[in-house]
Formats: structure tokens, C-alpha cells, sequence
């Protein structure tokens, strides 16, 4: 297999895992505004501090996802 299409499917693998991961992300959110809104904070710390390192990891796939493009595109103008 080729570097480039190599490139393009680590590229869509973590466009998927950011997707996924974001997926998950907005659930926990939901989980906490409901426990927040039902004064429930047993539930809404630890489902607040999982999004937040979630939101983290996300960010910097991204970071890398873009980091990844920017090196592709000097090598290879052309991709």
C-alpha cells in the first residue's frame, strides 16, 4: 500500500474516532445537565469530568488530524 493512501485511511479512521468520541461526549453532557437539573451531583461531577477528558482527547486527535494534513500537503502539494 502506498504512503499516500496509507495517509488517507489513518486520516478516516480518526475522523471516525473523533465522530465516535464525540458521540459518547454529548451523551455524558446530557447525563449531566439532567443530573444538574434534578440536583443530583453524584451524577453530574463524575459525568461532567468524563466529558471534559473526552473533550480533551478530541481536541487534540484533532490537533493531530490537522497537524497530519499540513505535513501531507508540504510533501505532496498536489493531495
Amino acid at each position: 500500500m502506498e504512503t499516500g493512501r496509507q495517509g488517507t485511511t489513518l486520516f478516516t479512521a480518526i475522523c471516525l474516532l473523533i465522530a465516535l468520541l464525540l458521540i459518547i461526549q454529548l451523551w455524558l453532557i446530557s447525563a449531566a445537565l439532567d443530573a444538574a437539573m434534578s440536583a443530583q451531583a453524584r451524577v453530574a461531577v463524575p459525568a461532567s469530568v468524563a466529558s471534559l477528558v473526552l473533550f480533551a482527547f478530541n481536541v487534540s486527535l484533532l490537533w493531530y488530524v490537522l497537524d497530519f494534513d499540513r505535513r501531507r500537503r508540504r510533501v505532496d502539494p498536489d493531495a
